[in-house]
């Protein structure tokens, strides 16, 4: 008897499930804490991208408000939007503390609620990266800025620390199956595929951001109580998986400090892209 083998049938990744799990990821913890440090990058972006007074600037997946600021305080009029509305609270304290007039929306970077050609400038720091769908974030995202507008992006690269960090997560908490890692975003290829078609000009730079602590403990400590994917890592395993994935992360930090033992700076690589729509 002649059997045919059925090729197995590939399904696809339930995005809305992912999204849900990864806003309740981002919205454990405080990832203010983490996500203030990272200021200089929003303020670095702003310029990369020449944020000007007066133009109509949309922060995607904002956080807690970097390249919100930034763009703010070059007088741009700056909408600011996140799926988790507690790190909207915390970029509103901020924006608030300093005087300055930003608008906030809870928005979905896969499905952002503008009208088409409404922003001159759209940006976002290790934000727009975690959406797991990629090719929808970038259509969403080239949608709503004007032709001749700019996109600017910070993504963290494959080989830097965080994209190595994120390994080390995944070899103990699975990453969900199908998914394509967020650090694609730090290639200059990947957004050629996601922007290239409509975009005039991309212009990306590789930079360095410091983390900069007092021990490797004291990274742990932070990372485990504040930064959401890492919180959540550590609540999914037991004692002894915590245990083993706190030795990966001190390995991880022993074999990139260059402060020695006196304190802990890692150097973590990621991408600066200004993507000009056509």
């Amino acid at each position: 008897m002649n059997t045919m083998i059925q090729p197995t049938k590939r399904l696809s990744p339930d995005f809305t499930a992912i999204k849900q799990r990864q806003q309740a990821a981002w919205s454990s913890g405080d990832y203010a804490v983490v996500g203030t440090t990272l200021q200089i990058v929003g303020e670095n972006l702003a310029e990369a991208a020449d944020v000007r007074a007066g133009e109509q600037v949309l922060d995607v997946a904002a956080g807690n408000g970097n390249a919100t600021l930034a763009a703010a305080r070059r007088f741009a009029l700056v909408t600011s939007t996140d799926y988790a509305p507690a790190l909207l609270d915390k970029g509103r304290a901020r924006a608030e503390a300093e005087g300055l007039a930003v608008q906030f929306q809870v928005a979905d970077a896969e499905a952002l609620p503008f009208a088409d050609a409404g922003f001159d400038v759209t940006l976002s720091t290790f934000g727009a990266m975690f959406a797991p769908d990629h090719e929808r974030t970038a259509r969403e995202m080239l949608r709503v800025t004007r032709p001749g507008g700019r996109i600017g992006l910070a993504n963290w690269t494959p080989d830097s620390f965080i994209g190595r960090l994120f390994k080390v997560i995944g070899a103990h908490v699975a990453p969900p199956a199908g998914v394509k890692p967020p650090s694609l975003w730090g290639t200059e290829e990947h957004l050629q595929t996601l922007f290239g078609v409509q975009a005039s000009q991309i212009h990306c730079q590789r930079r360095v951001f410091n983390f900069r602590y007092a021990s490797p403990a004291h990274f742990v400590q932070v990372f485990r109580d504040y930064y959401g994917p890492t919180h959540k890592a550590f609540a999914a395993l037991d004692a002894t998986g915590q245990r083993a994935l706190e030795r990966d992360l001190h390995a991880l930090m022993d074999a990139l400090n260059t402060a020695g033992t006196s304190s802990l700076v890692v150097p973590s690589h990621y991408l600066e892209a200004v993507i000009r729509k056509r």
